[in-house]
């Protein structure tokens, strides 16, 4: 396990960054162009993307970025 300590405005500038890409794939992820491999891969960027930022966020943000299975 690797651990790091930000200063309140770098936190604030990383849980920015997490949440425009979390935006980004949500959006790239409703195209139903994508084909099975691509879309596996955005899907586990996604995963891993949404979980750091389930650690940086409030509950109530969290949520906002969600996947539903529909999407």
């Amino acid at each position: 396990m690797i651990g790091f300590m930000l200063k309140q405005q770098e936190a604030e500038e990383f849980e920015y960054m997490l949440k425009r890409e979390l935006e980004e794939l949500l959006l790239d992820l409703m195209d139903e162009r994508l084909d099975g491999q691509i879309r596996q891969a955005m899907e586990a960027r996604y995963t891993v993307i949404y979980k750091l930022y389930k650690r940086l966020a409030p509950p109530k943000e969290v949520l906002k970025y969600l996947r539903h299975p529909s999407t």
